[in-house]
């Protein structure tokens, strides 16, 4: 069983039909022969499953459809016409089977389920034709296997919601808004932080509501509008700065008091969200509590003013007081350190484990670099410095490194000792931050793989979906032309007959030229000279030897046609072979030459080429989008080249048109999937885009001249001996 199809079931209708039709019986009645033998062979050829029915059951099923349900023909012809379809859709398979009788016109499609022989259900989509039976008329029904597009929709779908359940599981809180303002995605630790439920949020214009009194442009607004460098600081002040881990993001630092019972610190950072065009569609912004960081901090600066206030009023314990901050110093939990005039006055224990500096003196610790050049110091000065002259705290994220030379991702809070007295030196408290961005980091690329990845596969889905549309186009022509063959035999072998027949009659009435008539009775010489008048036999002698030559002029030019059609789909011929290209050339142009014929003057410069081992359908397939576009970029009659030439091993086919040419901006993303210059409805935008993935396949290249008002050249290169081991070219 395939890997899509669903679980067996219980035996279905047909093998309850099955059973009932036997009666106990262990051998098979023959099935109907109801239909002509060559009509019949003309559908056992076709390979799509197809099925002939008179209403009431099954008179022939060719072996595609047989391999489909897994019965013979003569378990098929036993059953109802519908006996095969599921439950649910039995009764309008029925019902589909009885108007098809009844009308005298096609039917639209009809999807269902059929139970196959195994138990296993598929997804069909049913054709139904009337056609003319010995007996009455007959229900043609033509079969197409609609479950492999079902799986990979299926799976699409199922890596759409893996998506989304990450971004709604993540325990950050975390929004989305698109390029028009309005949120998309507003996960469950947005609820928790603000207290409003999604259902309220999604689809809203006015993100503002949930943090601030005031109508304001949020961090992911300026982003969306690409203000945040104009508008950010004039709103949030020196708070907002850019990220230094994901380019074009911002983030800042603000209080909402709103949130929780005596408000929160939220740290926040917002994103651009790109399309494959690199423009901006939306943004992401996610927001952190650091209300606790921030009450550390002020702990930290109350337990300052407290030991300052200590130290004045007890001088006397000075000494105790002391030890006691050593011994504070040396057991907190986050580097801390001292510095003046580049110099180290003070560290702890804590410090020196970090930048692996352990057993080394302070001055021996002020020669280490801790900063990876001379730029980020003088970066991190300009920020400390006017800050702590101004008598605040400076709280700051940066990049330091060890003894070693390994990165450490450090949150900074300094504050100077006395700002009025720069030699009393700063502390500075620092903390390890390295684990949460790494995770943070790994979050972000994990999203974008996602997305990448969804895209891979809508692009592959959409190109096999057109790949399949131009091998059943094949199909159709060799079928076509194996049905036009049958009749031109017969034509041509009878036109063959008559034109012997004619010659003898001819001949036999030159005789009767020669045969006195003055010597027959009157009555008959007037019968002989009545007839030659009223048949004008003068005119037939010369005639008809003229009608017979034009009709075998037209049977040579149906059988040019039909080899055309054979030779463009190639269904007989689909794995890598050797293959004349510029006869594939040629029955490409053949077959779209009632649609260019009136609009298009064709020159052909066909070169000498080897046979070219390749897939020649799938070529014939690139000929033929290069061409029709060619024809459809000349507004008037224009003219179009088609060239061959072989060269060191390739061969080289130009498609060259006077057209209208493209741009430069044209010409950059002919071949991105989807992306077409015709208006809505008239094209896909996958014709280039599926030819280049055949000429990579081939391990070949297109290369593309063009001019605004001049034309266009295509030249596709494919190497004579087919692809090397590692794939396509470029």
């Amino acid at each position: 069983m395939l890997e899509f199809d669903t679980p067996p079931r219980a035996p279905g209708g047909l093998a309850l039909a099955l059973q009932a039709a036997m009666g106990g019986a262990t051998e098979l009645p023959p099935p109907p022969d109801i239909l002509d033998p060559s009509c019949s062979a003309a559908l056992q050829a076709v390979s799509a499953p197809l099925l002939v029915h008179d209403g009431a059951h099954i008179v022939f099923a060719n072996a595609a459809l047989q391999r489909l349900f897994g019965y013979s023909l003569a378990e098929l012809c036993l059953v109802p016409h519908y006996a095969w379809a599921s439950e649910a859709s039995m009764e309008s398979v029925r019902a589909y089977g009885a108007r098809c009788l009844e009308l005298q016109q096609d039917l639209p499609a009809l999807e269902c389920e059929a139970l196959t022989a195994n138990g296993s259900v598929r997804h069909l989509e049913i054709n139904a034709s009337r056609i003319a039976g010995p007996q009455g008329p007959l229900a043609l029904i033509t079969c197409t296997d609609l479950s492999d597009m079902r799986h990979v929709q299926n799976s699409l779908f199922e890596v759409g919601r893996v998506m989304h359940q990450i971004l709604d599981n993540n325990p950050v809180a975390t929004f989305v808004l698109d390029a028009t303002h309005q949120v998309t995605h507003w996960n469950a630790a947005c609820v928790q932080l603000t207290g409003i439920e999604a259902a309220t949020m999604v689809g809203s214009q006015t993100p503002w509501r949930a943090f601030v009194q005031e109508p304001r442009a949020l961090l992911v607004d300026l982003i969306v509008d690409g203000r945040t460098a104009d508008e950010g600081p004039r709103l949030y002040g020196d708070t907002i700065r850019p990220s230094p881990l994901i380019p074009g993001a911002f983030e800042m630092e603000d209080f909402f008091p709103q949130f929780g019972e005596h408000g929160r610190w939220i740290f926040c950072t917002a994103a651009p969200l790109y399309d494959t065009q690199g423009k901006i569609v939306g943004a992401i912004e996610t927001m952190m509590d650091v209300s606790r960081r921030h009450a550390a901090e002020d702990e930290l600066r109350r337990h300052r003013q407290e030991l300052e206030t200590l130290v004045a009023a007890r001088s006397a314990e000075l000494l105790r007081s002391h030890k006691e901050l050593d011994a504070f110093l040396e057991n907190a939990s986050v580097g801390i350190l001292c510095t003046s005039k580049r110099q180290i006055l003070r560290s702890n224990r804590k410090f020196a484990q970090m930048f692996e500096l352990e057993g080394m003196s302070n001055a021996e610790m002020a020669q280490a670099h801790f900063l990876g050049n001379a730029a980020a110091y003088q970066e991190l000065r300009a920020i400390a410095v006017p800050t702590l002259s101004a008598g605040q705290s400076l709280t700051h994220e940066m990049e330091l490194r060890t003894l070693s030379g390994q990165a450490l991702w450090i949150q900074l809070i300094a504050y100077a000792g006395s700002p009025e007295d720069p030699e009393t030196g700063v502390w500075w408290l620092l903390q390890d931050r390295s684990e949460v961005m790494r995770a943070q980091r790994e979050l972000v690329n994990n999203y974008r793989q996602i997305q990448q990845a969804n895209s891979r596969l809508e692009d592959a889905q959409n190109q096999l979906l057109q790949s399949e549309k131009m091998a059943s186009i094949g199909q159709l022509a060799a079928g076509v032309a194996h049905e036009i063959n049958n009749p031109v035999g017969f034509v041509a072998s009878n036109l063959g007959t008559l034109r012997r027949y004619v010659e003898s009659l001819l001949q036999l009435n030159g005789l009767f030229e020669c045969v006195d008539l003055q010597a027959q009775p009157a009555d008959l010489r007037e019968q002989i000279a009545r007839l030659r008048q009223d048949a004008d036999f003068e005119f037939i002698h010369e005639d008809l030897p003229q009608l017979l030559r034009e009709s075998d002029e037209g049977l040579v030019r149906v059988k040019k046609i039909v080899q055309d059609l054979k030779d463009f789909s190639r269904v007989d011929h689909a794995d890598w072979q050797e293959a004349d290209l510029n006869q594939g050339l040629e029955s490409t142009l053949n077959v779209v030459w009632h649609e260019i014929k009136y609009k298009v003057e064709v020159e052909r410069d066909y070169g000498q080429l080897p046979p070219v081992r390749c897939l020649a359908a799938q070529l014939n397939q690139v000929f033929l989008n290069l061409i029709v576009n060619a024809a459809h970029a000349m507004p008037e009659r224009g003219r179009l080249k088609l060239s061959s030439t072989a060269t060191e091993g390739w061969v080289c086919v130009s498609v060259r048109d006077n057209g209208s040419g493209m741009s430069p901006e044209v010409l950059r993303r002919i071949f991105d999937p989807f992306y077409t210059t015709k208006p809505v409805g008239q094209g896909t935008g996958l014709g280039l885009s599926l030819s280049f993935s055949i000429v990579k396949k081939h391990g070949g290249r297109i290369e593309v001249e063009s001019e605004l008002g001049v034309g266009s050249c295509f030249k596709v290169w494919i190497p004579v001996q087919g692809p090397s081991e590692g794939g396509g070219g470029s």
